[in-house]
């Protein structure tokens, strides 16, 4: 009997990845600067700077602070504390949005969702790179003219 358990307990520990995952630090958490020079706008219309920081909130929740210096000099402070189920959280003092759903399918993975006023807004995707210096963001959105759009944003770590 003894010699059955050994395997069965290799099985069950492999079974269990949650477990181990959540004690693995996100490669998302900390501080990330757009690259505004790759910014797909006239230079003109570029922000100064766009700076994004997750963070590990309370309850186990995450937090988000966006912080963006726009091309005339006039701020913003988005900021949003969520579960990454895919349930709806407030955001609060983003332009761009009022609410957020995000998920984390896999660490070096996150999903938004955001609408305001209770229309949709756009859904955007964030890679980490696998040496953990830079991410990518994949947003997609509806044009005016109600064709879907993407565009890529990139990212280096701050810290």
């Amino acid at each position: 009997m003894k010699g059955h358990l050994l395997p069965l307990l290799a099985i069950a520990l492999s079974a269990a990845p949650a477990t181990a995952q959540s004690a693995v630090r996100s490669p998302l958490l900390g501080t990330w600067a757009v690259d505004v020079s790759r910014l797909p706008i006239p230079p003109e219309q570029r922000p100064r700077s766009v700076t994004f920081t997750y963070s590990e909130a309370s309850e186990g929740r995450w937090a988000t602070q966006v912080d963006i210096v726009a091309s005339d000099g006039s701020a913003s402070h988005g900021t949003t504390s969520y579960l990454r189920d895919g349930t709806a959280w407030p955001v609060q003092g983003s332009p761009e949005a009022d609410t957020t759903a995000v998920m984390t399918p896999q660490p070096g993975v996150l999903i938004m969702a955001l609408s305001k006023g209770g229309v949709p807004g756009s859904i955007r995707i964030y890679t980490v790179a696998p040496d953990g210096k830079s991410m990518v963001e994949t947003a997609t959105y509806f044009g005016r003219d109600g064709k879907p759009v993407m565009r890529t944003n990139y990212f280096n770590r701050v810290r």
